[in-house]
This record gives structure tokens, sequence and C-alpha cells, in this order.
């Protein structure tokens, strides 16, 4: 890992904190490192790989667009920042429970897919590489009906993201359809 990711790593770390991840018992920065290591079998674009690191900041911690940028800013050329910093927003989720208590998830991430239909070729990259990482973990580890909820919203959600790199999109495809293969085996 070059010194740019590995400063992005470090201040990715540092803002998920303790959280751990909800399927896995470990430290949240696992799953960030491993999108990453999958979006760098299709780019080595230091913004792509950056971003990929940085997906769920703005979304699950106290890190604010600002602070991030300035981050970005200072580790980086004005060009690669402002790239980076538009991935990681595109992929931030904008109709989140809390914005919209007064709808359910269905609606909620009904209108996410309608906004990340929406986003760069890169950021839907990184959200394949987002679905593979999740899917395989929630599949194999979570035991009650959320997994096939999760797994059959990921199933429509790269039904409409298309604009990706097509190899980690089948790849993602594939990976939630054996997911729920073995849930309903199970």
């Amino acid at each position: 890992m070059n010194s740019v990711l590995e400063q992005v790593k470090t201040f990715a770390a540092k803002a998920h904190g303790e959280q751990r991840r909800k399927f896995a018992d470990e430290p949240y920065i696992a799953h960030p490192v491993r999108v990453m290591e999958i979006c760098a079998t299709w780019s080595k674009d230091v913004a792509v790989l950056a971003a990929a690191l940085l997906h769920d900041v703005l979304e699950d911690t106290a890190v604010k667009k600002v602070e991030l940028q300035n981050f970005l800013n200072g580790i980086m050329d004005a060009g690669k920042a402002q790239r980076t910093l538009l991935m990681v927003e595109e992929l931030t989720d904008r109709y989140v429970k809390a914005s919209y208590p007064q709808w359910n998830r269905r609606k909620r991430k009904t209108k996410e897919t309608e906004r990340l239909e929406k986003t760069s070729a890169e950021a839907q990259t990184i959200k394949y590489a987002d679905i593979i990482d999740n899917s395989a973990e929630i599949a194999y580890q979570e035991t009650d009906d959320f997994a096939i909820v999760f797994l059959k919203e990921c199933q429509a959600l790269l039904k409409k993201l298309d604009k990706g790199d097509p190899v980690l999109r089948q790849r993602a495809v594939d990976t939630v359809q054996q997911g729920l293969a073995y849930l309903q085996r199970k």
C-alpha cells in the first residue's frame, strides 16, 4: 500500500474508532480495507482506492465533509482530493432512518437505489466491492431473516447499477446469488 493510502487507512481507522462490524467480531476498518483490496483488482487509481477506504466515514462516523476535505487536500493534489471526496459523497447514504423516520426501510432503500443509479462508474464499482464484502459476511454469519432482506436489497440494487466495472459487478451478482442460495438451503 502506498504512503497516501496508508495515511487514508489511518484516518479511516481513527474515524471508525472502536466501532466493530455487526456480523463479525472485528474492528470496523477491516471492511473498508477489504473493499479497497477488491477495488485494487480493478484499478490502481489512488483516488478510487482512497474512496473505497473512506466509503463509510461520512455516513458512520462523526467526521464532517470539511474535515475530510481538509485531510485529503493535505495528502493529495487538489484534483485527486476532489475526486476522492466526490466518490465518498456519492457512496454516503442520504435516505437514512434518522433523516426520514416517517419512511419504512423499503422506501428509503428505493430512494437510495434511485440516487445511486446516477452516481459515477467509479462509485458504482466501489459499491460492487462493498456489496461483495458485506454479502459474503452477512449470508454466512447472520442467523435471522435480515440476511435474506439485505441480500434481496443488494440484488435489486445491482439490477440498477450498471455503469461500473462489469467483472466486479458480475462478482457482486454471483456473491449475492450464492448467499441467497445458501440461506435457502439452511
